[in-house]
């Protein structure tokens, strides 16, 4: 088992690093340039050990001026060709940071997007967004700071101990005793400080999501007087993160004491032998000096290295939780040889024998050996009590899940064989509760069709009766409607959501209880644009309420995802027990007749 673990955790160590490659190749110049300039800065910091030397040995003598002099000016050339070198590495380094964490921010994100509505079933918007964010932020420092910084610390140990050995093989030997004792604990707390940020980041996206969720429905929060259980709910939260963190912490701490104990206790045993040598005449003072210089310089790296390592860790941890949604599946997607339609596009809808049951309840039949044809320019209502699979038809016809039985056909090509995005560009949802987004009037009516222009925003306004209220908004078309269009009322909203389907100009219109949250004066002027909307184009209405589909082409009955009657309003009255019931429970001793 052990083995196992160990295998698991070198191959995620390797798909990490090849992952992190892909996005360094494209500024393979930059990184090159970074290399040298680290290489360039150690080499300069290193070789200040031997004008250290130079200056004991030569510089404080009778007579020694002059070389004091020159020693120093050397010196001083150093250090400008070091801050040129360090400014190099830090700005070339940083930008590398700065773009790979960009690239691979946009690239997780246009990811996600394209996935399966399904897979956000069981992964929080709130999560996915730290990780987008926080994530990426943790891994642009740690690309732009703690790798420049390993980097230029390992140069300078290496460095350093080939130094030591052309200065002094029997004092590196003594050092070099302790290296293994160094490596080990650093590999060993390394690996538990991985783990410990894996789950610290996983804790703060979890509170993260709290924080999206319990905001955004702030409304009702505070309706059930909800603020002081969420306030607990979310100070647990932290609290959790926090101890989590502490721990990471406290590994990470213990990492730094035992290697500045065990290398500084090398240098001191190491000066001690060092001493009585120069003491002897072995050595010379100024060779000493330069072993201390070095042995110092190696010390201070791999302490900086332990200290680093923990952030790279860190980084590893971030990495992992963006490649799993980098990589993750998507079930829905174009075929190898997508179809086309065939112009113009018509409408026409069959459903074949459908039948569907989500993942998370595969032997429970959502949608059952369902079969409609839907003529082009006709429309039909869905009804049914909830849960009969009317709102599933319509996740099906947009393809947001695949059928497992039978076949969707649009135009008569099975929808499976189209792209997604040909499928959708001819198909329009009006949802329940209208979607906005946080920008203008303009952007929101505009969003089926950025290329849209003015104009053709007004026009598809004014024949979703929007105009009469946008035009009364502080700033018309350009006014901001808040997050989730907060600022505007339930029949605004919807008006602007029909303006947007108007705009799409469909050949399929999907209305899901368009009109249900409605006042009586709202419903009927959304009413009035719906059936502007609806007009020549194949509609599909959800209804709940049978007063609002009396004027269909087509009533289907739904019961437990099964197709159990069609007809008109009047036909099923009379043929349709389950209709006529639901229509008695609707509309009393009062007859609803299909209006002319």
């Amino acid at each position: 088992m052990e083995e196992s673990t160990e295998q698991r955790a070198s191959s995620r160590n390797l798909k990490v690093m090849a992952s992190l490659m892909r996005f360094l190749r494209p500024y393979l110049w930059h990184v090159v340039g970074a290399v040298v300039a680290l290489t360039f800065t150690a080499g300069i910091t290193l070789s200040l050990g031997q004008g250290l030397r130079l200056l004991v040995d030569q510089g404080f003598g009778p007579g020694a001026a002059a070389n004091l002099d020159q020693t120093i000016m050397i010196f001083m050339v150093m250090v400008v060709f070091l801050a040129i070198g360090t400014f190099s590495r830090f700005y070339l380094v940083s930008w590398v940071g700065e773009r790979v964490s960009a690239d691979l921010r946009r690239e997780v994100y246009c990811h996600v997007v394209e996935l399966h509505p399904g897979f956000f079933e069981t992964n929080l918007s709130g999560e996915i967004q730290s990780r987008i964010t926080t994530d990426t932020t943790l891994l642009q420092t740690v690309i732009g700071s703690s790798v420049s910084m390993a980097l230029r610390n390992v140069l300078i140990f290496l460095g350093g101990i080939i130094l030591m050995f052309i200065t002094n093989p029997k004092l590196t030997g003594i050092v070099l005793l302790c290296v293994p004792l160094v490596i080990v604990p650093i590999i060993v707390f390394g690996q538990r400080v991985r783990s410990l940020s894996r789950t610290t980041q996983d804790r703060v996206a979890t509170f993260g999501g709290f924080v999206g969720e319990s905001l955004k429905n702030i409304k009702i929060v505070q309706a059930f007087n909800h603020q002081q259980a969420d306030s607990e709910t979310f100070s647990q939260q932290v609290e959790d993160a926090f101890d989590v963190a502490l721990l990471r912490i406290k590994y990470r701490a213990w990492l730094t004491m035992v290697v500045i104990a065990l290398v500084f206790g090398a240098i001191a045993f190491m000066l001690w032998v060092g001493g009585h040598d120069v003491i002897e005449g072995v050595i010379s003072a100024g060779e000493l000096a330069a072993f201390i210089f070095y042995a110092m310089m190696v010390a201070m790296s791999v302490g900086v290295i332990s200290e680093v390592y923990g952030d790279l860790q860190r980084a590893a941890g971030a990495t992992e939780r963006l490649l799993e949604l980098l990589y993750a599946k998507n079930l829905i997607t174009a075929p190898e040889n997508p179809a086309v339609f065939s112009e113009p596009v018509t409408g026409k809808l069959e459903l074949d024998c459908v039948s569907f049951s989500y993942p998370s309840r595969p032997d429970d039949w959502a949608i059952d050996d369902l079969s409609i044809t839907l003529q082009a320019g006709k429309s039909i209502a869905l009804v049914g009590s909830s849960g009969a699979g009317k709102s599933t038809l319509v996740d099906l016809i947009l393809r947001f899940f695949d059928v497992q039985k039978g076949a969707i056909r649009f135009d008569g090509i099975d929808i499976r064989q189209l792209a997604p995005e040909s499928l959708r560009e001819h198909i329009a949802l009006v949802p329940q509760q209208p979607v906005l987004f946080s920008t203008t009037v303009l952007e929101n009516i505009r969003y089926g069709r950025p290329d849209a222009s003015n104009e053709a925003v007004r026009e598809a306004a004014q024949a979703a009766y929007a105009e009469e209220f946008i035009e009364k908004l502080p700033d018309g078309y350009d006014s901001f409607v808040g997050e989730s269009g907060v600022r505007l009322s339930g029949g605004q909203r919807q008006r602007i959501a029909i303006a947007r389907a108007i705009l799409n100009n469909p050949r399929l219109l999907l209305l899901d209880e368009a009109t249900s949250a409605l006042d009586a004066e709202s419903e009927y002027k959304v009413q009035q644009a719906l059936e502007r909307l609806m007009k020549d184009r194949t509609s599909i209405v959800i209804a709940h309420r049978l007063a609002t589909v009396v004027n269909i082409d087509t009533i289907a009955v739904l019961d437990h995802g099964r197709l159990v009657a069609t007809g008109t309003h009047q036909e099923l009255l009379n043929s349709s027990s389950l209709y006529a019931r639901w229509a008695n429970l609707q509309f009393g001793d009062t007859p609803i007749e299909k209006a002319s």
